[in-house]
């Protein structure tokens, strides 16, 4: 039965630079034209945590070799990321659907999703962007007054505050392209973070997790599944220890209780399972995947990934 899905893609997974991207689109182009040669509504989302960290570092090269251009604030290069992605992915996409024959639109919006000013986690920043670093070079960071976290032990990352998705400005816009039939990459990076005063609205520096704004996505196009796509097959508690487990099925009230035991990573697989059940409780029937992007089909099928239902 063909069904309406949001997909996250995680910015890890196309790259740390161009050529590297080029690459990995053409891979991601694949899983995606799969679902929709079953028949599948398909609406993409992407992180952007490598690149736009990328973009932030260029631009303030490009400042401090010449003072008279502009300083470029985070939300600026945030929707520079969404062009930088979505124009390879689109790219992509569209080669891949053509080879198989299907002719089918795919399109991406430059999207703002509004958040709270006043929302506590522009007092801790938790967001890892950009590269990896070693313990030497992340402490060098600090001294110049940057956030600096160690990201699940795979190294150190800057770290930017991310505020939760209060909705996306662009939402009738997303609905009324899917409507058509076409596929839509949208909430790049999270969305441009925004704040409303009256009818303008503000750029603000931070980057708001995709799964949370791939999730109020999912949520307003009335979709019946959301697909966060990661670096493991499956969710898993006790990690990396002795005891560990690998999830087939989770139910929100256990994703609940093991977020409140803290078995899942800050900044890497605590917001998967969070937006995940946040999107399994917000009606009866909807469910989320995590897995690996290709074994999406096969998540669809049930025949891998975590499923996480009420």
């Amino acid at each position: 039965m063909a069904k309406r899905i949001v997909i996250a893609l995680g910015g890890n997974a196309l790259g740390n630079n161009l050529a590297e991207q080029m690459i990995a689109v053409k891979h991601t182009a694949k899983a995606i034209a799969d679902l929709v040669e079953e028949g599948h509504e398909i609406i993409l989302s992407h992180g952007n945590g490598p690149q736009v960290g990328m973009i932030n570092l260029a631009m303030g090269e490009v400042h401090k070799s010449n003072p008279d251009t502009s300083v470029i604030p985070m939300s600026v290069c945030v929707a520079m990321s969404q062009g930088y992605i979505g124009y390879d992915l689109q790219n992509a996409v569209r080669e891949e659907l053509l080879n198989r024959g299907i002719q089918k639109s795919v399109v991406t919006l430059i999207t703002q999703v509004e958040v709270d000013e006043k929302d506590p986690a522009f007092l801790h920043p938790t967001k890892p962007i950009g590269r990896f670093m070693t313990k030497e070079e992340a402490d060098l960071l600090v001294k110049k007054g940057y956030n600096v976290m160690e990201d699940a032990g795979r190294g150190y990352r800057r770290v930017i505050a991310s505020p939760k998705p209060i909705r996306i400005v662009e939402m009738e816009t997303v609905k009324a392209l899917a409507d058509a039939g076409q596929v839509v990459i949208a909430s790049g990076g999270g969305g441009i973070p925004v704040i409303a005063h009256g009818n303008h609205l503000s750029g603000v520096g931070a980057v708001i997790d995709k799964d949370f704004a791939s999730c109020e996505m999912a949520k307003a196009v009335n979709a019946d599944c959301l697909i966060i796509l990661t670096a493991v097959e499956k969710v898993a508690v006790n990690f990396g220890k002795s005891n560990e487990k690998w999830l087939d099925t989770l139910s929100v009230a256990e994703a609940e209780k093991y977020i409140a035991e803290n078995q899942f990573a800050p900044g890497s697989m605590l917001p998967k399972v969070e937006a995940a059940a946040n999107f399994a409780r917000s009606k009866e029937g909807r469910y989320t995947i995590i897995t690996l992007l290709e074994k999406a089909k096969a998540g669809i099928r049930g025949e891998t990934g975590t499923r996480i239902k009420l």
